[in-house]
């Protein structure tokens, strides 16, 4: 019996999962327009399940940037499988189900409720991904579900980003915890969590800067923020989301690696995959750093930075 992509359990209602696929689709045209006009192409009918039509697959796959490792890695299980199919329709199921299978079977567990209050999640990420717009967007996201958040401006190496995150805070009717331009990042971090206990504060956003204009090491200054966050809310951060530019392609992988290393990463938001034909980025950013991507921005709405779900993902990529 064929795999059904549509029955897997969704966390959404009909009417939300119908309005999230829509507008998904339409973030995703880029690619879609690559991947459908090929793979439809490709996967005529008529077409033989031979070699030839193995490596215009490949060939697709790299090309919309899915990494040459894991393409490689999963055309020989796509082959092997292969063997047992008679129809190219058939073979595209099996193309679906392999590109789901890259997604990190703990995808689900970052739609469970915070169960720590105040939950302090360090955002992290270099300059010019989006960082503080997903953070100012994400506040946005949480008041609006009724929980009081707060963000520790603690980007402190430009006064451009103190004033972006203010923005934020006034927009999401969030509050806001800033020291001057050069104070200490950790020190902020800390007075945050500090007022967010004393508050009775649900959410602690953490912006942190992307790129340091003087001598420090930006990956220290990271480490010292997490340890300050951690010496006054024992557990927390709990978690750290990095946030990632789909348009920068398989080297947004290489800085999830380094700042993994740095600071454990346990959630990634990928932006701008509406200005990107490369979305294959999503599913090899996935494989490669086995953790769940919890956020997708499709557009500049702040509806478009959505909770990412994977077989959404990649039903709007080829319905």
């Amino acid at each position: 019996m064929g795999f059904n992509l549509f029955k897997k359990k969704s966390s959404f209602t009909k009417e939300q999962t119908t309005g999230i696929f829509s507008r998904l689709k339409n973030g995703l045209s880029k690619t879609r327009q690559v991947l459908t006009t090929d793979i439809n192409d490709l996967f005529i009918s008529s077409k033989a399940i031979d070699e030839a039509l193995f490596d215009e697959l490949e060939e697709l796959l790299i090309t919309s940037d899915l990494g040459i490792d894991v393409t490689m890695e999963m055309m020989d299980r796509i082959k092997q499988k292969a063997k047992k199919l008679s129809s190219a329709d058939e073979l595209k199921r099996v193309l679906k189900e392999e590109l789901i299978e890259l997604f990190p079977k703990n995808e689900d567990k970052k739609k469970e409720k915070p169960t720590t209050k105040p939950h302090v999640i360090m955002v992290v990420g270099v300059n010019g991904t989006g960082k503080t717009t997903t953070l100012g967007k994400l506040a946005m996201k949480f008041t609006s579900q009724g929980k009081k958040v707060l963000i520790a401006a603690a980007d402190t190496f430009r006064a451009a980003a103190i004033e972006q995150v203010e923005i934020w805070a006034n927009r999401s009717n969030a509050s806001i915890v800033k020291h001057k331009e050069g104070a200490d990042p950790a020190a902020v971090a800390y007075d945050a969590v500090e007022a967010s206990c004393a508050r009775n504060i649900d959410i602690v956003l953490v912006d942190t800067a992307g790129r340091l204009h003087t001598q420090k090491n930006l990956m220290e200054e990271l480490k010292k923020i997490k340890r300050s966050i951690n010496k006054k809310l024992p557990g927390a951060p709990h978690d750290v989301l990095m946030v990632l530019d789909a348009t920068t392609g398989q080297n947004a992988i290489s800085q999830a690696k380094l700042f993994n290393e740095a600071v454990d990463l346990t959630q990634i938001a990928l932006t701008k995959l509406d200005g990107t034909a490369k979305g294959g980025i999503v599913a090899a950013i996935a494989s490669n750093m086995s953790l769940p991507i919890t956020y997708v921005g499709v557009g500049e709405k702040i509806e478009d930075l959505q909770d990412f779900d994977s077989t959404l993902f990649i039903n709007a990529l080829f319905d």
